[in-house]
């Protein structure tokens, strides 16, 4: 009698697949902000840790073999480098906007997009709210005063503004938009908005022409994605509209805004205030503004709280492992 193979008979096992290559054009910034390491189960193509000039790198044999690419807005994935990425089936975008992928070279491809969900909404409209509240209250303005010693000099501060019952008008009325518009309700604000196209079942006024928003608004707050549509939508025009008491808040990007022509309206006094997380060529900042007290600065941080980075490092995991497990992205960026 014939003795049995050892296994018992059972077939042999199948070969196991290698850790599915993800490319990295720059340090997961999410993840060394909780010294947290990157996950098991993948390996990670490191692009500064090749001595490769970028080009080379992306024709080199490793990137080659790269079947998705972990990226944000200071790593754009250009149809350029997607046609030298041939193995790519996926791209996980850490950034709330997409402007930095060339989405339409995606979907000739059939790529998939996981972006960063709604983990960054409820940060971002805080701060957007925050900002509008420290320009018209001059908190920071105000600080500063107090630090200088100047009360005890000058005495009392100039007058900040309420926010309850201001026209706040919205150009973007998308998830972070949503959330910014519930909070100015609830400071008893009149909210209006202008996007695209207007929203079903949404009761706000709605403006096709945001420089009609603008005349009838006391702020503005810019939660709109950049694009080719919306770069310097927020013009001279519509700056002059929103008037000498009137204030632009941005948490969107940079460029959305027409910044030599908002400086120069601030410098003047045609425009009332500003509050701005994101510039046109960061980290540079005009110059001009870093001495005018109706206009308060932040460092393209509205996204980022412990709570929000650590729910994203979640969500870029999850996405990964769906993707490659053959399941439903958790986030998919849907095509319009």
């Amino acid at each position: 009698m014939a003795s049995l193979p050892p296994n018992g008979g059972a077939p042999p096992p199948l070969p196991r697949r290698p850790p599915p290559r993800v490319l990295l054009l720059r340090p997961p910034h999410h993840f060394s902000l909780l010294n947290r390491p990157l996950p098991d189960g993948f390996r990670f193509l490191k692009r500064w840790e090749s001595p490769l000039p970028f080009d080379d790198f992306l024709s080199s044999a490793d990137a080659r073999s790269a079947e998705a690419i972990l990226t944000s807005s200071r790593a754009p994935v250009t149809a350029d480098v997607l046609r030298r990425l041939p193995g790519v089936r996926l791209v996980v975008n850490t950034s709330a906007g997409l402007n930095h992928i060339d989405l339409a070279e995606c979907r000739r491809r059939g790529i998939a997009i996981a972006g960063a969900g709604d983990t960054k909404s409820e940060e971002v409209a805080d701060l957007a709210v925050g900002l509008l509240i420290d320009v018209l209250r001059k908190v920071s303005a105000g600080d500063r005063y107090v630090r200088r010693g100047l009360w005890s000099i000058e005495g009392e501060f100039a007058l900040g503004s309420k926010l309850g019952g201001k026209r706040v008008g919205i150009v973007g009325l998308g998830r972070i938009g949503s959330k910014v518009a519930k909070r100015l309700e609830a400071f008893g604000c009149t909210v209006s908005y202008n996007s695209r196209k207007k929203k079903p079942y949404i009761s706000y006024p709605f403006y096709s022409n945001v420089c009609e928003l603008a005349t009838n608004c006391n702020a503005l707050v810019i939660c709109c994605g950049l694009n080719e549509q919306t770069h310097h939508m927020i013009s001279r025009e519509v700056l002059l509209a929103l008037g000498k008491e009137g204030v632009i808040v941005n948490v969107g990007r940079g460029p959305i805004i027409d910044e030599k022509e908002m400086v120069q309206l601030l410098v003047q006094g045609e425009l009332g205030g500003a509050g701005l997380d994101v510039f046109e060529k960061e980290p540079n900042v005009p110059e001009e503004l870093l001495g005018l007290d109706n206009v308060v600065l932040s460092p393209h941080m509205a996204v980022f709280t412990p709570e929000t980075v650590s729910d994203l490092c979640d969500l870029i995991v999850g996405n990964l492992e769906a993707f490659f497990s053959n399941k439903p992205l958790l986030s998919p960026v849907l095509d319009e």
